[in-house]
């Protein structure tokens, strides 16, 4: 994991706030270069928003992002587009247009980024949606979609221009267990074919901890644990364990810090 030859995106004592409250606080990882790696954490422990960082939206306050040997904070507007040009992202609502038809959701990158004539457009497009099995589907709208459909549109569209990196967003929320599944194992199967680099963003550990190849467990604006799958789920340390199974008592509270809740109604202590 360490060897840098090996090694995609390096993250170096990232520290990151809004306003007064910190988001990350001191995170390091390494996302080796052709493999499948999630980061997990409950909701609001600052995954997406490491995500951000990674693809340059947002400065950190202190350490830095490295991805393929450039820092990118350091980056100029140009510098950061052209890096963002061999990144795909999967949001986590999908984010399709939803005045363009499917066809034009997979081709607006192509457009917009690249001078490709009309023509080989049309072929990548049918490429790029065979792939998550919805050739059929170019003429019809978002809003015509189902939602595990939605989510493979949006899949086929964050790999258009193959990129070296893929960024996915919570690709399992809201999805059926058929559609989850699907979503899951075309992850799995298109960074294998396409040789590229993946990051899944998730609380989903059922299902992300059978694709990855390795995991980080960010709490608190730190990463607590790190390992395989195999190694997470064998895990005796309490924040892991409560997370990997689903316990409600433990390290990670339900609640966040905040007044007596007696205090907040007014009423006497």
């Amino acid at each position: 994991m360490n060897s840098k030859s090996d090694t995609l995106i390096e993250i170096d004592d990232l520290h990151f706030s809004f306003a007064a409250h910190k988001v990350l606080n001191g995170i390091n990882m390494r996302v080796p270069r052709g493999k499948v790696v999630g980061i997990l954490g409950v909701s609001g422990a600052g995954k997406s928003t490491l995500m951000r960082l990674i693809g340059g939206q947002l400065r950190p306050e202190r350490g830095g992002v490295r991805v393929d040997g450039t820092v990118i904070h350091e980056l100029d507007t140009r510098g950061l587009y052209a890096m963002r040009r061999r990144m795909g992202m999967m949001f986590q609502a999908g984010g399709l247009f939803s005045d363009m038809s499917v066809f034009d959701n997979i081709a607006f990158p192509m457009r917009e980024l690249t001078d490709l004539p009309e023509e080989l457009i049309y072929d990548l497009v049918l490429m790029k949606l065979h792939s998550v099995g919805l050739r059929g589907t170019t003429h019809l709208m978002p809003n015509e979609l189902s939602g595990g459909m939605a989510r493979r549109v949006a899949l086929a569209r964050a790999i258009a221009l193959d990129p070296m990196l893929t960024m996915y967003d919570e690709p399992f929320a809201g999805l059926d267990p058929i559609s989850l599944n699907v979503i899951a194992q075309l992850i799995r199967r298109l960074n294998d074919a396409l040789g590229v680099t993946s990051i899944v963003v998730t609380y989903d550990v059922s299902e992300s901890l059978k694709i990855v190849d390795y995991a980080y467990l960010i709490h608190n604006g730190q990463v607590v644990a790190e390992g395989t799958p195999q190694e997470m789920e064998a895990s005796t340390d309490p924040t892991v364990y409560q997370f990997i199974h689903s316990r409600p008592d433990g390290p990670v509270a339900f609640h966040l810090d905040s007044a007596p809740y007696s205090e907040d109604l007014g009423l006497a202590a």
